[in-house]
């Protein structure tokens, strides 16, 4: 049994030392407080519940950037302020940076007060009476875990840390608190490293799961590490020409200066590893065969509930490791409004833009500007839906064209004007609800902050489960928002074998072929071959490479990947200096709706790829150095 499949219930919060400002590791003064929290099994493991309850709340729309920060989501002008809208539009700064995960503030913790109680944890747990060496070797393991985790998150946002391997005793001088950054390489290499000590100290299941509820395990671990990684041989970190000139204050080079294929090997055999490991205790793709469907449903609507809850559904064996974190919130903010309501049950304005669904496949497995059996031209008209539609579709009902022909993963993953709805009591294929998005309708504007500006919801957010009753009672199905999942390292795989051979093979095509064969597709070299204006594309590296970035933006939706993947791969420049889209949701004619409508014209620049440091910090230790061009 797997600890993804439960609730942390077991690491209530009790902090044990205080949250000061000051991100060294240093041992407090009162030492009694610190010998007291070892001084039995209880409270060692209140001091061990302290250090997970650091974990970054990966389901928060105001604590993970990924969520909102890029081009996958928009929202209302009145909820433009919020955390992720404002990095969206450019307006980060450095005086009280958005999402600030380093000193801890505007929706992050200060990972390196984290990292300090690891430290004393790990300086003391040995000392702990009445604890089996075993139980001891597995906590250590935990907490050098969580340590090169919080590590590798800042390592992520911010490029170079500092590395605060062991605490600095209180009578440390001045100058020996002031630290420097480390290099770049020396970051991820002791991220790597302790991450690898984690390993061999953790189990590959839990032994008592009803207590262990939410504990790390060997499969996460190892998965963690492939994506640690990913993102040092990608071309943000990797040879990145625009960070040459960047040294620390005595004058070491801060990024390495050249492209290192190995980096890429080492990506690919940490992630067999992870998989042969994931794949070794039970954990596997979330299959048609796995919804346990209780009305006996088509094979199409099956495909589309399976794959909804390939997120959604609480004992997901797909999901390697989980966020415990409610995401009531989130739901609430995904979920449309499904018939009309006295009240404002849902906020419905976290909302995916037209980029996103024009991103995914036609039903032929390609993308819809590749597909020579696809009206692309006509895309933005409307169309009736049919019969043969109705398990998408309203029959009868008119809606955009981008709408018909899709694949079901777009079925499965949003929701608009017109579409089916299963869920808050409806699973019925005769049945479902029907979205009503047009100006005075239920699915509508209900308030300027509370509708989506896109005319698109992300149905894979929110459980079947999850209901609103009455009109006003919201109530949210609790599941593990993933953190990462088995189709998250099939396609890693695929992606680092590709890049250290110079042309695609059978097993690169295998593993994306997997992702792809679940969500009711062909392989990617039948699908480009029959479907495809460029037949060949699958059989480069470059065209390759291209396939697995969108099979990765599309499997990966909405669950926070989108952001670092377009970010490491260097892209962000590309996909943010370009208009947010969507429909013209604020009107009710049929045409005048399905007109596009710019939301924003962003701004993204170079210095954008690296999280400023607060301006504080750097006055309060004079060492330290910005992130280029903050």
């Amino acid at each position: 049994m797997r600890n993804n499949k439960s609730l942390l219930i077991f690491f209530f919060v009790t902090l044990l030392t205080s949250c000061d400002k000051d991100y060294l590791d240093i041992v407090p003064d009162n030492l009694a407080t610190v010998d007291l929290a070892f001084s039995n099994r209880y409270n060692a493991e209140k001091y061990l519940a302290t250090c997970y309850s650091y974990l970054p709340n990966e389901s928060g729309i105001n604590q993970n950037p990924a969520l909102n920060s890029g081009d996958e989501i928009w929202y209302p002008d009145t909820q433009r302020n919020s955390n992720g809208p404002t990095v969206a539009q450019g307006f980060q700064n450095i005086s009280n940076p958005r999402f600030d995960y380093w000193v801890g503030s505007w929706g992050g913790k200060s990972l390196y007060i984290a990292i300090r109680n690891c430290n004393i944890f790990l300086e003391n747990v040995e000392s702990v009476p009445g604890v089996d060496q075993f139980v001891k070797t597995k906590w250590t393991a935990e907490v050098n875990f969580l340590k090169a985790y919080y590590h590798f998150y800042l390592l992520r946002m911010y490029g170079p840390i500092v590395i605060n391997d062991e605490a600095i005793s209180v009578s440390a001088s001045t100058e020996d608190t002031r630290v420097n950054r480390n290099t770049l390489e020396e970051s991820f290499e002791y991220v790597i490293a302790t991450m690898d000590k984690a390993i061999t100290g953790l189990p590959e299941t839990l032994q008592f799961e009803d207590e262990e509820m939410g504990r790390i395990t060997k499969p996460i671990a190892a998965a963690i590490k492939a994506r640690i990684l990913m993102e040092y041989a990608s071309p943000l970190f990797n040879g990145n020409p625009v960070y040459n000139s960047v040294k620390n204050a005595e004058g070491k080079q801060m990024f390495p200066t050249s492209f290192d294929a190995s980096k890429w090997q080492r990506a690919a055999d940490a992630t067999k590893v992870a998989i042969d490991l994931a794949e070794s205790v039970g954990i596997s793709l979330f299959q048609k065969e796995d919804y346990l469907d209780p009305l006996e449903q088509n094979d199409t609507t099956l495909l589309k509930s399976a794959l909804r809850s390939r997120v959604t559904e609480r004992w997901n064996k797909e999901i390697i490791w989980g966020s415990t974190e409610f995401s009531s919130f989130l739901q609430f903010s995904a979920m449309p409004r499904l018939y009309p309501y006295t009240t404002n049950p849902v906020a419905s304005n976290h909302a995916p833009t037209l980029r996103i669904a024009e991103m995914y496949y036609t039903e032929n497995g390609v993308p819809i500007e590749e597909d020579v059996n696809y009206d692309y031209t006509n895309r933005y008209k409307t169309k009736q839906a049919s019969g043969k539609d109705r398990f998408y579709i309203e029959p009868g009902q008119k809606t955009a064209v981008l709408n018909f022909n899709r694949e079901t993963r777009f079925y499965a993953d949003l929701s608009f004007d017109r579409g089916v709805w299963f869920g808050n009591g409806r699973e019925l294929d005769t049945d479902p609800w029907y979205i009503r998005a047009r100006r005075g309708e239920f699915a509508s504007i209900f308030e300027i902050n509370n509708h989506s500006v896109t005319g698109y919801w992300p149905k894979k957010l929110v459980s079947m489960k999850t209901t609103v009753k009455s009109g006003t009672d919201f109530s949210a199905y609790r599941y593990a928002f993933p953190i990462i999942r088995l189709a998250d390292l099939y396609l890693y795989y695929a992606e680092a074998l590709n890049e250290v051979k110079g042309a695609p093979d059978n097993e690169v095509y295998r593993y994306i072929d997997l992702v792809r064969e679940r969500a009711g597709l062909n392989g990617v070299v039948s699908s480009w071959a029959q479907f495809s204006k460029d037949p060949s594309k699958p059989t480069t590296k470059e065209g390759m490479r291209d396939i697995i970035r969108r099979e990765r933006m599309i499997e990966m939706s909405f669950e926070g990947n989108r952001y670092w993947d377009l970010r490491r791969w260097k892209l962000l420049e590309q996909y943010m200096n370009k208009p947010i889209r969507g429909w013209s949701v604020l009107v009710n004619d049929l045409d005048d709706y399905y007109t596009v409508r710019v939301l924003h014209n962003p701004t993204f620049n170079q210095k954008d790829y690296l999280w400023p440091i607060k301006e504080e910090e750097l006055i309060n230790n004079p060492n330290l150095q910005q992130n280029p061009g903050w």
